[in-house]
Order: C-alpha cells, then structure tokens, then sequence
C-alpha cells in the first residue's frame, strides 16, 4: 500500500512540477522565481510540520496524520490547478507543503522501520524501489498532458490520483496496532555507553542522539546533498534544453532518472553488506559529485546526457536508503519518528531554496553547465562531513536481520 501511494504522491506533488514549472511561468506571466518559490515555500513548510508529524506517529501511529495529509493535499493542487493570481497559487503550495509533510518518505520510513522489525530494510527497499519509478511516470505523463490541456488541465487531472489512491488507501491500509515502546529500547546485558542509551526513555534517546556531534555532521551533510541534488533535478530539464534537447526528451531524461535509482536501489543490499555505514555514505555522495560535474562537462549528445542522468538517479537512488537507515544505523529504530523528523528538516529546508539556488548559479555565472559544477563541489563537501557522522558507540543490535546481505545493521 505505501509503495502504491509513494509513486503517486511524488508524482504528483513533486515531479509533476519539475516538468511544468517552465509552462507556468510561460503562461501566466509570472516570474521564474515567483513560480519556483511557491515551491519553495511548500518544502519550508514541509520540514518544518514534519517534524511535529515525526513526533505524532511515535505517540500515536501513522494512520490518522497521514491520512489527514493526504486529504489536505487535494484543495492544495487543485488551488495550484485554478489560481488566477500569484496569492492563490502560493496558498495552494503552502497546503500542498503541510501534505508532503504527512504523504512522502519520512511518515512511510518511520511506518516501516516501526512495523518491520528485522525486515525492515528489507520494507524500506521495497518501497524505495516503487516510489523511485515516479519521476519516470509522473515527469513524461506531466509534460505530455500539458501539450493536450495545458499545465492547469494536467494537474487537475494528477489530482485525480490522490483524491482515488491516497486517501482511501492510507485510511485502509494502515489501520495496524502501534505499540507506544519498542522492545530495542530494553536494557541488554552490556555496560557500553550505547546499552545505557537504549534502555533511557525514547524522549531522552532522541535528546541524547540529536545533540551529539555525529547527528550534527550528518545533518549538515544531508542538507548539503539535499541543495545540490534537487537543484540539479529541478534545474535539469532547463540545463538540458540549454545542451540542445527539446522540453519533451528533457522530461524523458528527468523520467529515465527514475529508473537509475530503482537499479541502484535493486543493489543496496549487497552494497551494504560488504560496505560500512560510513564507507557507503562517503561513495555515495562522491558518485553524486562526479555525476554531477560530468553533466556539467558532458558533450551535447542526447545519449549520453540521459546516461549520466540515470548515473545520478542511481546514486540518487542509494543515498535514499542510506537515509531512511540513518538513524537505525547510528542511534537504533527508538524514537524514529521523532529523530528522523529533526534529522530531515534541515534537509527539506536545503531542498527547499535549491530551486532558487540553481536557477540563481546558472544566472550569476552565465550557464546551467557551470552552476552544475558548483553543486558538484557542494556534494563534495558533503561526502567530506560524513566521515565524522557515525557514533563510535553504537546501540546493541538485537533486532538485525540476519539475512546475509539483507541489512545495513549488520555493519
């Protein structure tokens, strides 16, 4: 059910706009900028409320906030859908951003990572192999119902999806029992410093973890990623129209961008099984860099851009899970929720002014190519300060999977 409402509700709440934003401005008249900070302004909002919906499903269970989420992100798009003027279009992104908050990876990673158990990035793979097919659904079908109705007619018709998939299915599918302790929070029969932690409440665990120093590193170093890698996918179809492809095999490029993440996402476990926490993180952001730069100084074939572009989407695709494992990885699967919702919002907030951040690189510096450089060196710095992010102590991990290969834990 998560997987089936993930594709869908990226899709329409996120890559349809990368697809379109070029057709609204172009239409209504208005600015770039003002287009792209609506946008904005929903990823603000989305950091922000995730961190009090983080906190709601550690107390009381996912299913009614997102639920609620997903409810409220029907008047959102269809406001974003109608707006005769700037105002309206922004209140329509502010409703869709408090509904991201509540119907996109964090709300399904802390469902999974409570209910999986020793599956549980077993789970989170699963899903993370869907949902990484929406940008290659959802940004070619955006752009060619734009060329049948128009931008406004094609996310009328995206709402669709949300009002038939998304609620009813988060209502019914995540109607389970939810447990307000989890057994990985009971003393084990050690004296480290990690086993104290574990058997502290979950409030004071989550305290404890986001005031070390790691939770700090990786929180920067997540907010770096974040800038540089949705500055390059919603600056991409720009960028690759700048390199001589039309709009429609820019959206097709963006879409093949997907299927990178699904190969990448296909081949988690066994990197993780012969990789550290630390040692996948740094690679993984490395790749981003080097993708990243090669599409910078790439030649102007349309092959071989929509390869490097698949190339960042499976490193896209890798560092996903390397999030949504980063707190069980470093401070155990306790207070999940509430951890993770601290440890993204910094991250959604980067992903947030991205946007602007490409779009004002390329204007500064004369070029989309160049901008993509400086983001290159963004995600550099980022693989930089992962080296430090990981504890030393590390919560005994007596809920792994043992499955060989199956289970980042395990290192």
């Amino acid at each position: 059910m998560l997987s089936t409402v993930q594709i869908v509700s990226w899709g329409v709440l996120y890559y349809a706009f990368a697809a379109l934003q070029s057709s609204i401005a172009a239409d209504t008249g208005w600015s770039s900028v003002a287009v792209t900070g609506a946008f904005s302004l929903s990823q603000i909002l989305s950091g922000g409320v995730g961190i009090w919906v983080g906190r709601h499903i550690d107390a009381f269970g996912p299913r009614r906030v997102v639920t609620a989420a997903s409810a409220v992100a029907i008047p959102g798009v269809a406001s974003v859908a109608l707006a005769p003027h700037l105002a309206l279009f922004y209140i329509g992104w502010a409703l869709v951003g408090v509904a991201m908050a509540g119907t996109l990876y964090p709300p399904a990673f802390a469902a999974l990572t409570h209910w999986g158990g020793t599956q549980r990035v077993r789970a989170l793979t699963t899903l993370t192999l869907v949902a990484g097919l929406a940008s290659t659904v959802f940004a070619p079908l955006a752009a060619l119902l734009e060329d049948l109705v128009g931008w406004r007619g094609a996310y009328l018709i995206l709402l669709a999806g949300l009002v038939l998939i998304t609620v009813p299915l988060h209502w019914w599918g995540l109607d389970h029992p939810w447990r307000t302790t989890d057994p990985a929070s009971l003393e084990q029969p050690t004296t480290s410093r990690a086993a104290v932690q574990a058997a502290a409440p979950p409030t004071a665990q989550a305290a404890a973890a986001v005031r070390s120093r790691p939770f700090v590193l990786l929180a920067a170093a997540n907010a770096l990623t974040a800038l540089a890698v949705f500055a390059v996918i919603i600056n991409l179809v720009p960028m690759l129209v700048e390199q001589g492809l039309s709009r429609n095999l820019a959206a097709v490029a963006l879409g093949l961008g997907g299927v990178g993440q699904v190969v990448g996402r296909l081949g988690y476990a066994r990197f993780a099984a012969v990789t550290s926490v630390t040692v996948r993180s740094v690679v993984v952001l490395a790749a981003v860099a080097v993708a990243t730069a090669a599409l910078a100084l790439a030649s102007s074939s349309a092959g071989v851009l929509i390869v490097l572009g698949m190339v960042l989407g499976l490193a896209r695709g890798i560092y996903t899970l390397i999030q949504a494992t980063a707190v069980t990885d470093r401070w155990g699967p306790t207070a999940y929720g509430t951890v993770n919702g601290i440890l993204t919002a910094p991250a959604l907030a980067a992903a947030a002014i991205a946007p602007f951040v490409g779009a004002a690189l390329a204007q500064v510096l004369g070029s989309y190519a160049d901008a993509f450089l400086v983001l290159a060196a963004v995600a550099g710095v980022a693989a930089v300060l992962m080296v430090g992010a990981t504890p030393k102590d590390r919560p005994a991990l007596q809920d792994v999977d043992a499955e060989p290969g199956a289970i980042s834990e395990l290192r």
